[in-house]
C-alpha cells in the first residue's frame, strides 16, 4: 500500500470519526442522519435481504453496461474523429456544448424504443458517459508528438501498428481520465433515472426510503454507491500510476 493510499484512508477514517462524534453528541439529529457505525450495522442487515441484493445487483449491472458501451463507443468515435479532421470540425462544437442538453428528456423516446424495462436507464447512463470518453480520447490522440508519427511512417508501420505502439502509449493517461469520468457519469445517469423514472433499482429504493423517512435503508444504500464508485476509481487510479511508472522506467533505460 502506497503512502498516498494510506493518507487517503487516514483522512477518510478521520472524517467518519468526526461525523460519528457529531451524531453521538446530538449535533446532528438522528432524524437527519444516524451515526456511521449504525449505518454499517444497517448495511449488514440489508445485505442479508435477497430482494435488496437483487436491487443492488440490478443497478450495478446497468451501470456496468452503460460504462462498457460508453467506453467502447467513445474510444472508437474519438479515434475516428481524430483520423477525420473535417468531420471533427463539424462535430467538435456539438461535443463542447453537449452537457447543456437535458438528456433525461429523451427518456420517453427510449421507453418507446426499448419498452418499460431497464434498457432506457442504460441508455441514459450511456449518453452521459460516452461524450467524456470521446473528448478524452481526442485529447490523448492530440498529445502524440508529431515526430513519432513521422517516425512510424518512415518505419512503414501500418495504421493498426501505429495506434498500438505509438499513439496508445501516449494517449493512455488521457483515456484513463475518460474512464474515470465515464464511471462517474454512468452512475449519475443510471441512479438519476431510477430516482425519477423507475420502479426498481437502488435509486428508486433510496428515493422511496427518503420519502418515508427510512434512514436505515437510505444511508446504507448511499454507502454502497460510494464504496463501489470509489473502489472502481481507485483501481483506475492505481493502474494509471503503475502505467506512468513503467513509462518512466522505460524512458530511463532507453
Amino acid at each position: 500500500m502506497s503512502a498516498v493510499t494510506r493518507i487517503q484512508i487516514g483522512v477518510l477514517a478521520a472524517a467518519c470519526l468526526f461525523v460519528e462524534l457529531l451524531c453521538r453528541s446530538g449535533a446532528i439529529s438522528p432524524l437527519t442522519m444516524p451515526p456511521p457505525s449504525a449505518i454499517v450495522v444497517d448495511l449488514g442487515a440489508i445485505l442479508q435481504s435477497k430482494d435488496m441484493l437483487g436491487q443492488i445487483a440490478r443497478t450495478l449491472a446497468d451501470v456496468a453496461a452503460a460504462f462498457v458501451l460508453a467506453v467502447i463507443a467513445g474510444f472508437l468515435l474519438g479515434a475516428g474523429l481524430a483520423a477525420l479532421p473535417r468531420l471533427r470540425a463539424v462535430i467538435e462544437p456539438i461535443l463542447a456544448s453537449y452537457y447543456a442538453i437535458p438528456v433525461f428528456v429523451f427518456y420517453p423516446v427510449f421507453v418507446v424504443l426499448f419498452g418499460l424495462n431497464h434498457y432506457p436507464r442504460i441508455a441514459i447512463g450511456f449518453l452521459l458517459a460516452v461524450v467524456t470518453m470521446i473528448i478524452n480520447t481526442l485529447n490523448g490522440f492530440d498529445r502524440v508528438p508529431p515526430v513519432l508519427l513521422k517516425s512510424a511512417r518512415v518505419m512503414r508501420l501500418g495504421r493498426v501498428a501505429t495506434v498500438r505502439h505509438v499513439i496508445l502509449p501516449f494517449a493512455a493517461l488521457y483515456i484513463s481520465t475518460g474512464l474515470k469520468l465515464a464511471v462517474a457519469y454512468a452512475f449519475i445517469g443510471v441512479i438519476a433515472a431510477e430516482f425519477i423514472l423507475s420502479g426498481d433499482g437502488m435509486g428508486y429504493e433510496i428515493a422511496y426510503a427518503f420519502n418515508n423517512f427510512e434512514n436505515g435503508v437510505m444511508y446504507p444504500l448511499i454507502l454502497v454507491l460510494l464504496v463501489v464508485a470509489t473502489t472502481v476509481n481507485m483501481g483506475l487510479y492505481a493502474w494509471e500510476r503503475r502505467f506512468l511508472a513503467r513509462q518512466t522506467a522505460h524512458r530511463d533505460t532507453s
